[in-house]
């Protein structure tokens, strides 16, 4: 994939080796859906990811003043986005979606925005809350709002390198 101006999001498995040498950073993640955003917060330093819950989107876009008191709270150094790629590796319908509002997010806020694929987060973000609550782990039912936060921190993860279980 050719190299994109730096205002532009880009594709990432894993934070650049710069991102992890300057020190802690807080970086947020979206889990972009066509009825609500889920969001999760991590850094570089546990690399972990932790659910935020999620916001609503549809037609007219997200609730931005929600992302904005989000941003304000955690003051991450980065943001990544879900691009959501078909089972055969080729970027999905809802791509230029997901393209759009990473560019979106980086007019904004003006803060660097890295595409990371999000293929099965969805699925696996259901499965583990399903398997946690089967376990005894989690008592509460799974909530559609539950999956996508969770799915946001999958993308998190996989930004950051690490796995689950």
């Amino acid at each position: 994939m050719p190299e994109q101006a730096p205002a532009r999001p880009t594709v990432s498995a894993q934070p650049e080796a710069s991102s992890k040498s300057k020190g802690p950073e807080v970086v947020l993640a979206f889990d972009l859906g066509r009825r609500r955003i889920g969001m999760a917060c991590g850094d570089t330093v546990s690399l972990s990811a932790s659910p935020l819950g999620a916001v609503a989107a549809g037609p007219g876009g997200p609730r931005w003043e929600a992302i904005e008191s989000l941003l304000r709270e955690w003051r991450p150094a980065l943001l990544v986005v879900g691009l959501p790629y078909n089972a055969d590796g080729t970027e999905s319908a809802a791509a230029s979606v997901a393209r759009d509002f990473a560019r979106e997010l980086n007019r904004r806020y003006a803060l660097p925005v890295e595409l990371v694929d999000e293929r099965y987060s969805s699925l696996e973000a259901a499965a583990r809350l399903k398997g946690a609550r089967a376990s005894g782990l989690r008592r509460r039912r799974v909530a559609k709002t539950d999956i996508d936060a969770a799915a946001a921190c999958i993308i998190l993860e996989r930004w950051l390198g690490v796995g689950w279980g």
